[in-house]
């Protein structure tokens, strides 16, 4: 039996409003604060570590008298210090080492012996090297909070917060990356309002690292420019694919290549017209019923040259008032509980969803935000999620 729990929000998570426990009528937020990463701070074990490792050297020295030298255990104390402390600390610690090391020889007789000479020079010099260790440790850790701190606001610039309502939907969107404290990753969202509809993407580059959040930034700012001319999502399709193409030669990576689903919402109609790049099944809610909808696929962008068709192909489905189409990344389609048993999205939605009334799109992103962590062990990819619906469903 799985347990309930509720995963702490991320570094930031992106939508129109905050994501709050029996609020499902608004999204999503940047959480936490607002000028980048901070410091890990180490575990509290760790931090208390050299003040237990003391105590037990004096337990030690006064149960074994003088049978041992003791103190010479002492000499670990500096690299012990410097696993969760600073240059201050450790130099510190080491004097303090030093002095104890002299008390307990001085209480045997032994303080100006060789061998305790001996290990009183090597603790100074072993706290020498912690000290230059702990130095070198907190400079690599604020280097790394610079870099996260510019990595997050590149990801910030590119996957723009979603509008609660964009044109004539509603929208509700979430990031939820694999690693705590890290947002560089692949997965990519959007949606614009353009003159055919209102247009969306979602997608997942293959691949982590900086490498993938530039593929991302080819892919979103292709999007974004070709959305707007005139031209069926097929065209629009065929812009990203020339882009990333571009892309791999560029970095060069005869191996990228993107999955990701294009969709255009023609209110006047009643329809949505989707393009699928080797993605996710879209899921639509719809009358109190849950299904994956299903179309014909195509190769992943940048591998368009391996098809043997002219190209993409668009196909449509209804969508009017009360439906809510959900698009997702894989990570969340992949995530596995205990047993390896991937995440049955559809059936989880149907169990929440199914002959109730219409959700709202965040009601169904907050849902899928507290359900999660309550099957998967743990995220093993980066999940996004955009859930739309026809404005006038929410009237």
């Amino acid at each position: 039996m799985h347990t309930s729990r509720r995963w702490p929000v991320p570094r930031w998570v992106l939508g129109g409003r905050a994501v709050r426990r029996r609020r499902p009528d608004v999204s999503l937020v940047v959480a936490g604060d607002e000028l980048g990463f901070t410091p890990v701070e180490p575990p509290v074990w760790m931090r208390c570590l050299p003040f237990a490792y003391v105590a037990v050297v004096l337990l030690l020295e006064a149960g074994l008298q003088q049978e041992w030298a003791v103190s010479f255990f002492l000499i670990a104390l500096p690299p012990i210090v410097a696993c969760a402390y600073g240059p201050a600390a450790v130099a510190a610690f080491t004097v303090f080492a030093i002095l104890l090391e002299g008390v307990l020889a001085s209480t045997a007789h032994h303080l100006w012996e060789n061998h305790h000479v001996t290990a009183d020079i090597a603790t100074a010099l072993v706290g020498l090297l912690s000290t230059v260790l702990a130095a070198h440790r907190v400079r690599q850790a604020r280097h790394l909070v610079h870099a996260n701190s510019v990595a997050e606001a590149l990801m910030r610039t590119l996957l723009r917060p979603v509008p609660h309502q964009v044109g004539r939907v509603l929208a509700a969107s979430l990031y939820r990356p694999s690693e705590v404290g890290t947002m560089v990753g692949g997965d990519l969202f959007d949606i614009r309002v353009t003159d055919s509809g209102e247009r969306a993407i979602i997608g997942d580059v293959r691949g982590k690292g900086l490498q993938a959040v530039r593929a991302v930034a080819a892919i979103l700012g292709s999007f974004r420019e070709a959305a707007y001319e005139a031209g069926d999502l097929p065209t629009v399709a065929a812009r990203l694919e020339r882009r990333l193409v571009l892309e791999a030669t560029e970095i060069p990576d005869e191996e990228l290549f993107a999955t990701a689903l294009l969709m255009e919402y023609d209110s006047l109609a009643d329809r949505v017209t989707f393009t699928n790049h080797g993605h996710v099944e879209p899921v639509l809610i719809s009358r109190g019923q849950v299904k994956a909808l299903e179309g014909p696929p195509v190769l992943p962008l940048g591998l368009g040259g391996l098809a043997a068709a002219d190209g993409p192909v668009a196909w449509s489905h209804r969508f009017a008032r009360g439906d809510v189409l959900l698009l997702v990344t894989d990570g969340l389609a992949e995530a596995r509980d205990h047993e390896g048993e991937f995440y049955p999205l559809v059936e989880r939605l149907r169990r929440r969803f199914a002959g109730r009334p219409a959700p709202g799109p965040a009601e169904v992103v907050d849902f899928l935000n507290c359900d999660l962590p309550r099957f998967a062990r743990g995220l093993h990819d980066d999940v996004a999620i955009l859930a739309i619906a026809p404005h006038s469903a929410s009237a």
